[in-house]
């Protein structure tokens, strides 16, 4: 046998091999180095653009002509995309009811191609700016005459296949946009991947995927809709009627660590291209669904709509324009985070007290580094939510740099003194020294009553969110820990799996998590007695938490009752899944700080003629004290300055030294908010007192006077508190 011919034979069976190999079935890695660029984005622009883009056109030839001539310059996509900070670019061109126009010079005759390069141009473009171009994808004809034109050539295809193969029907089209994507592999190796509209029979009967991921190991693959576990991310058109309306992740049934991306139109009305109308943009729900996805770890696609040369419509440059200085300004808690309250810890996401909502996002490589990002306000000037075991250290506004007030009781972090809410996001900075009270996982044993094959109990301890517990339908279902020997216990938390809508949106589309429960403690394992705990969970997203009168055990079993999907959602009845649940033996240290008043010295105040500045009493600070006039109307005022509109404490510092009260009108901004206060003896001059109430202000400068109101004049004023804002 000579060299060369056995040089043949290996290079056939090495080709035979690799045919076998591709025709096996075949699943993509869940976390693969070629998805990194998308896990560490926070999203993608989306632009449909194609021959129907208003006003429509029936030339290819004619629409490249208008493009070219209208001004397009990827450069100008690539910095739109900049101002919404993402990071990757969906190019819909090659859509079904855009005339499946192709943006490169094909040599693939079936439908419109360019002579311009304009995909090559777009990724040479983004490239220079460290973004990504994704391309569009799609296997559907059944729009290959939308508008009474037939957008498909099925003669010039046939011929150049040489034989007849009909482009309307799904599996001749299949074939044709197969052909397409090695002919765009061949010639944008830079490219970052496909984006690609459903499936198709003709691609996975030609194991297209698995080729893909061969040919080209840089690119990803994403598809819309259908969760097909060989592509790297599953993207889902933006669901509708969420409470809060911008929540789209109360819908998210897929679970990470799998890739999911939401894909919704800025222009709150109309259709996904350019249709020579130009709709608003709800700024609230936009940027209220672009911060809700980054603190669920899912990526946010936007769709604007680009008109025949490129350029957007004026609402949508106008809000590209405000995003992109509202995120700069809270960049840090965006870009490099995951959403806290899930897999990778952090405070509790959702619904939090007196109405507020919102998500956490913690920071990818500082653990203690975390963000609240309040979109619906509380009514009150508090927020309170789970700190799920983080010893806080430090909250500051992260606009202002402001300090917070806030403190830690009960598993609880509150934040006070809050005011002055911005419209669309308020984000808290918080620092914290880690976790605490948490009983390690690697010093227990799980197990559980029912398990299905491949997820038992061990998987919900393991500290790996790759793997989970699944109870095999069973309900009631028990999991037990053994702590190995007795531990005070306080409560228990729970991450369950986030593969499930969060309510029941129909009968076959509802919550696959924890309703009902029970907690019982054991010292032996065997003898297990009442329940120390029973409740229901609410079906929310995030971290969940169950508080148990703090006992000392060794074992202790959550037994689940039922679960909120009802029997006629089948696919999700009795499920129960768990990524990791832990017990916590004490809440975090309790701790908290008060940022300093602003203060405002009398001496330094207006007052009454007839007044002076004393200091023959000590105990004052500043220079001295105000002692007014033994008379009605004798005054001390103070100008007060407020970023914000808001209702703040504030507190009056005095000292009377007689028996006799000394009553004064409060007012601020010339109307009284509190007549004749009491301001009574405080047994010597030198003994000084606060009298504190709260006040509205208004956004900029303030009067606040107190004025006496009986012949006594009143008493020695000392200085005027005032509650530092969060937002100044």
């Amino acid at each position: 046998m000579t060299r060369r011919l056995l040089a043949r034979l290996v290079l056939v069976g090495a080709l035979l091999l690799g045919v076998l190999t591709l025709q096996s079935p075949a699943r993509a890695d869940l976390e693969h180095p070629r998805q990194d660029f998308l896990r560490s984005s926070v999203g993608g622009l989306f632009l449909h653009w194609g021959q129907r883009t208003a006003p429509s056109h029936t030339s290819c030839s004619q629409w490249e002509s208008d493009v070219t001539g209208g001004g397009w310059t990827p450069d100008y996509w690539v910095q739109e995309a900049q101002k919404l900070h993402t990071q990757y670019l969906v190019l819909a061109t090659f859509h079904s009811r855009l005339g499946y126009a192709r943006p490169w010079p094909s040599k693939i005759p079936g439908s419109c191609s360019t002579k311009r390069d304009f995909l090559g141009e777009l990724i040479t473009a983004a490239k220079a700016k460290g973004l990504k171009t994704i391309l569009y994808m799609t296997d559907d004809p059944q729009w290959h005459d939308e508008g009474g034109h037939e957008w498909l050539d099925s003669a010039a295809y046939s011929k150049y296949k040489g034989r007849t193969v009909d482009l309307t029907g799904r599996d001749g089209f299949g074939e044709f946009s197969y052909d397409n994507f090695f002919e765009v592999m061949d010639r944008y190796p830079d490219l970052g991947g496909f984006w690609i509209d459903n499936d198709n029979a003709y691609w996975e009967s030609h194991n297209l995927y698995a080729q893909v991921y061969q040919k080209r190991p840089n690119y990803t693959i994403s598809n819309n809709n259908e969760d097909t576990p060989i592509m790297d991310m599953i993207s889902n058109e933006q669901k509708t009627g969420m409470s809060p309306s911008y929540d789209y992740p109360q819908a998210v049934y897929t679970a990470a660590p799998r890739l999911v991306e939401a894909d919704f139109k800025l222009p709150s009305t109309g259709s996904w291209w350019y249709t020579g109308s130009d709709p608003a943009v709800d700024r609230k729900l936009t940027l209220g669904r672009l911060i809700t996805n980054v603190g669920s770890s899912v990526k946010a696609l936007m769709a604007e709509t680009a008109m025949v040369g490129g350029r957007l419509p004026g609402n949508q440059v106008a809000f590209n324009n405000f995003a992109k200085g509202y995120l700069d300004a809270i960049a840090e808690s965006v870009h490099g985070t995951e959403g806290g309250g899930y897999l990778h810890g952090g405070l509790a996401p959702g619904f939090w007290n007196d109405g507020s909502h919102g998500v956490t996002t913690v920071s990818r490589t500082d653990p203690d580094k975390h963000y609240i990002h309040v979109l619906t306000p509380p009514s009150t000037s508090t927020l309170r939510l789970r700190d799920n075991g983080y010893r806080v250290t430090g909250v500051t506004n992260l606009r202002t740099g402001a300090p917070i007030a806030y403190s830690q009781s009960g598993g609880t972090l509150s934040l006070t003194g809050l005011g002055g809410w911005d419209p669309y996001d308020t984000v808290f900075n918080v620092t914290t020294a880690g976790r605490e009270g948490i009983v390690p996982a690697s010093s227990y044993t799980m197990s559980a009553s029912a398990s299905a094959g491949g997820h038992g109990a061990a998987a919900a301890a393991d500290g790996d969110y790759r793997t989970y517990w699944d109870s095999n339908k069973t309900t009631p279902v028990s999991l037990r820990f053994d702590l190995g020997s007795a531990k005070r216990v306080q409560y228990i938390g729970v991450n369950q799996r986030e593969d499930s809508v969060s309510y029941a949106r129909s009968g076959t589309e509802q919550s696959a998590r924890i309703r009902d429960y029970r907690v019982y403690v054991s010292n032996d394992g065997t003898t297990w007695g009442s329940p120390v705990k029973t409740g229901t969970l609410p079906s929310r997203r995030g971290v969940a938490f169950i508080d148990i009168p703090a006992t000392t055990t060794r074992h202790v079993r959550l037994e689940v009752v039922n679960t909120h999907a009802e029997s006629s959602d089948s696919t999700r009845y009795k499920r129960l899944r768990i990524d990791e649940a832990w017990i916590g033996t004490a809440y975090a240290a309790g701790g908290g700080t008060t940022p300093t008043p602003n203060r405002y010295e009398a001496e330094n105040g207006a007052y009454s003629t007839g007044s002076t500045v004393d200091s023959d009493h000590t105990g004052f600070t500043g220079t001295g004290f105000v002692n007014t006039p033994n008379a009605v109307g004798a005054y001390v005022e103070w100008t007060v300055q407020s970023a914000t509109a808001r209702s703040a404490s504030i507190a009056i510092r005095y000292a009377n030294g007689t028996t006799t009260g000394r009553p004064l009108d409060v007012s601020v901004n010339g109307t009284v908010v509190s007549a004749g206060r009491a301001f009574d003896g405080t047994g010597s001059w030198t003994t000084w007192a606060d009298s504190i109430l709260t006040v509205p202000l208004t956004a900029g400068a303030n009067t606040v006077r107190v004025t006496a109101t009986s012949a006594n004049g009143a008493p020695n004023l000392d200085h005027l508190d005032v509650e530092a804002s969060c937002c100044v």
